[in-house]
């Protein structure tokens, strides 16, 4: 692929830090990164978001997913993978413009 006059486009290295988690309350699966202790970045799939019992109890209150902050079950299971060392923290690369 290629921009900006026939340069070959930057690799987006964060991709490569996503790592799938299991949430230990209610089984959801969800794919995670860690850019710093304090960035954490959650890719939700339907399904997941249907599994979880903080976004599910949202809901049931006529509250819309995407108004729900996060799950603190979720980020419990996911402050346990770095922990045990199944998630990394990983800083996303700095892309120098050509």
């Amino acid at each position: 692929m290629s921009v900006n006059g026939g340069r070959p486009a930057a690799r987006d290295e964060r991709r490569a830090a996503f790592c799938p988690v299991e949430c230990g309350r209610c089984g959801a699966g969800v794919l995670a990164a860690k850019f710093s202790p304090q960035h954490t970045s959650v890719q939700w799939s339907a399904e997941a978001v249907r599994a979880c019992v903080e976004f599910s109890a949202a809901w049931s209150l006529g509250r819309p997913s995407a108004l729900v902050e996060g799950c603190g079950s979720l980020r419990d299971s996911i402050d346990a993978a770095v922990m045990a060392g199944r998630l990394e923290v990983s800083p996303p690369l700095e892309v120098t413009p050509p």
